[in-house]
């Protein structure tokens, strides 16, 4: 038997992201009441070459027995044998503000034992919201973007071929149910923080307002707005006019770990105190060597397997560093880059760092 017992080792990714860029509102914050919304239905794709659902999915044969019957075809549900027919569930994104007779993606999935949705065509189906109403009608070819090819143990498969796009395949036939900006906005920062938001009142009041401020911080998460009375008929060129605005976006420190892919993720803002490092590896290897032992000739004893376990160990010099007052977590990579660290000994480090208070950042692993 052989084991051994190593640090880990891996591969990483070392991102650092400039700090201080400015960045347009249109993607730091969306407007309350202006949002998308989750669609759903039930439907049939047909047209499969021999690869939809078996007879074991009973809920295919129903629903397909049904459809015929609304159209003046009565068959039994026990008499349906087709395999040329799937069912799926399918789901879209209803964006705000969408008008009747717009055109929106949707995604079929598979939900018997269907093989594969290539070549199908999804018919009508409804697509309802959360509230059990009616938005949109998806009908349309399913694009899989992929294959199965072959059968039994001889097949190839590329990507996933039970589920599909049908591009543009849903027509909207009730309008979102979406907030109409009126005299009073809220902007809705999609990363909550308490100076950013500050900023961003900064920013609106230096650009629209007059005597008073028309921007104030809500919390970390919320600012409220005030249409200026110029703006009162003009709120969609107010909205977009601050979209337009650029604010300097203020991130907290921190740093993540994903150690099952030996992914290490940080900001240069982050900062290591004065700190002194010693990281080293230490190696166990067990050896069992497995040797026949004979009895004499003509003897009463018996051929017997006697193992002869070997036990070793060997450990690396400890390699150290030396960090000073206010180093960056850029000078802490390439510090334990020159002495041979891998991305996971730097996960190690990153971890007992933040044990020892010298790591002036958030750590998340994921």
């Amino acid at each position: 038997m052989r084991s051994k017992c190593i640090v880990l080792l891996g591969v990483a990714a070392l991102l650092a992201a400039p700090a201080g860029a400015a960045t347009r509102l249109k993607e730091l914050v969306s407007l309350e009441g202006v949002r998308d919304n989750q669609l759903i239905g039930y439907g049939l794709v047909v047209g499969l070459n021999g690869t939809g659902d078996r007879k074991q999915t009973v809920f295919s044969t129903q629903s397909l027995t049904n459809l015929l019957q609304q159209m003046g075809v009565s068959v039994p549900p026990s008499a349906v044998t087709v395999r040329n027919t799937a069912a799926v569930m399918v789901t879209a994104t209803l964006p705000g503000f969408a008008q009747e007779g717009v055109h929106i993606d949707a995604t079929a999935a598979a939900i018997g034992d269907a093989s594969n949705l290539q070549g199908g065509l999804l018919i009508l189906t409804s697509l309802r919201g959360v509230d059990g109403q009616v938005y949109a009608m998806a009908q349309g070819a399913v694009v899989t973007g992929g294959f199965v090819a072959g059968r039994s143990a001889n097949s190839q498969t590329v990507n996933h071929p039970t589920v599909g796009r049908v591009p543009s395949g849903a027509i909207v036939e009730r309008a979102a149910p979406s907030l109409t900006p009126t005299g009073r906005l809220k902007l809705q920062l999609r990363q909550p923080d308490f100076t950013t938001a500050v900023r961003v009142s900064d920013i609106v009041n230096k650009k629209f307002a007059g005597a008073t401020p028309v921007a104030r911080p809500e919390n970390s998460a919320l600012v409220s707005i005030n249409v200026p009375p110029e703006f009162t008929s003009r709120v969609t060129e107010f909205v977009a006019g601050i979209e337009a605005l650029e604010v300097d976006v203020d991130r907290p420190a921190r740093v993540i770990v994903n150690e099952r892919t030996g992914t290490i993720v940080m900001g240069k803002e982050v900062r290591v105190s004065p700190v002194a490092i010693m990281h080293g590896n230490l190696t166990v290897e067990i050896q069992t060597i497995l040797q026949v032992s004979q009895p004499e000739p003509f003897s009463q004893g018996q051929t017997a397997v006697v193992p002869q376990p070997n036990v070793t160990s060997g450990e690396e010099k400890a390699r150290n560093i030396v960090l000073k007052e206010g180093a960056t977590v850029e000078q802490l990579v390439q510090a334990l880059s020159s002495i041979g660290s891998t991305p996971r000994d730097i996960i190690a480090i990153l971890q007992s760092l933040r044990a020892a208070g010298a790591l002036e950042a958030d750590l998340e692993v994921i």
